[in-house]
């Protein structure tokens, strides 16, 4: 494992001090409380997410990551429900997510230094580090999901940070990726994240992308169904159920022409039930 003395500062997440938000003071014993999370989760509403005072970096993360994401009570802001939705995704996502990062890892095996962007509790990032990737890192907003993340894989760096602005230095990677991150940024925030991830590319380094696909979202229900059987219609309710304000826009706008856009090329696009993955070369 290496580093540059300009990357980021790297927090001991496993055993950093962090603040209980608002979930995190319930009972889920007492009905009450119990009803609360199950109709905000059921049915909203989806409110700003409410950052307790003393959180780490709290005055860096951007408005548009401060909301109730999947409908999760407050957002990936408080220590039971990211812990939850951590263990939790792969099993709502019917087991699919392990073969989705491992594939993800085989395209950036031969690289020797990789950062996962909003790596989340830290499955893609391990899984390159078990790969066989010598320096990983994960960058993400949350100090909760840094945390799980940490503490689950401690031979990957874990940073806090946002995609558009990294912090690390110029060409400091040979390998880029995002496992279902893209489709939570506005617009203009995935720009300005694949400018960054140019930015701190190689020449001929390689940018890799998971993210839900768009078939599923858009395909009427009986020709979905004539393909994919119950699954096709499961991820299609799924898409519908889940809050997602950015992935109207997301999948109108496009992934390919955007990576053109800030400098890729060889761009590849892999649709799979219900995924798609981009790769592309850093021009």
């Amino acid at each position: 494992m290496s580093a540059f003395e300009s990357d980021p500062p790297v927090v001991s997440w496993e055993t950093r001090e962090l603040p209980d938000a608002w979930p995190d003071a319930l009972s889920l014993r007492r009905v009450r409380s119990l009803l609360r999370v199950a109709l905000r989760v059921l049915r909203g509403p989806h409110s700003q997410v409410t950052l307790p005072d003393s959180l780490p970096g709290a005055d860096r993360i951007p408005r548009y990551a401060l909301q109730e994401f999947h409908n999760l009570p407050n957002g990936n802001y408080s220590k039971h429900v990211t812990h939850g939705y951590g263990r939790g995704f792969d099993i709502v996502m019917l087991g699919v997510m392990e073969s989705r990062r491992q594939a993800l890892a085989d395209e950036l095996a031969h690289c020797g230094s990789v950062l996962d962007l909003g790596c989340g509790a830290g499955h893609t990032a391990g899984a390159l580090f078990e790969r066989g990737v010598g320096d990983v890192w994960g960058l993400d907003p949350s100090p909760y999901l840094l945390q799980h993340a940490a503490r689950s894989y401690p031979g990957v760096q874990f940073v806090q940070g946002v995609a558009e602005g990294t912090g690390f230095p110029g060409e400091r990677f040979d390998g880029v990726c995002a496992c279902f991150l893209f489709h939570e940024l506005p617009p203009r925030a995935i720009e300005q994240a694949l400018a960054e991830c140019h930015r701190i590319l190689q020449p001929g380094g390689k940018l890799v992308i998971t993210e839900p696909g768009r078939e599923h979202w858009k395909t009427p229900v009986l020709p979905l169904i004539r393909r994919y059987g119950w699954r096709g219609l499961y991820f299609r309710s799924l898409a519908s159920l889940v809050y997602e304000p950015f992935l109207a826009a997301f999948h109108r706008d496009g992934l390919a022409s955007v990576l053109e856009r800030q400098g890729f090329s060889e761009i590849r696009t892999e649709n799979e039930l219900p995924t798609t993955r981009w790769t592309a070369i850093r021009r």
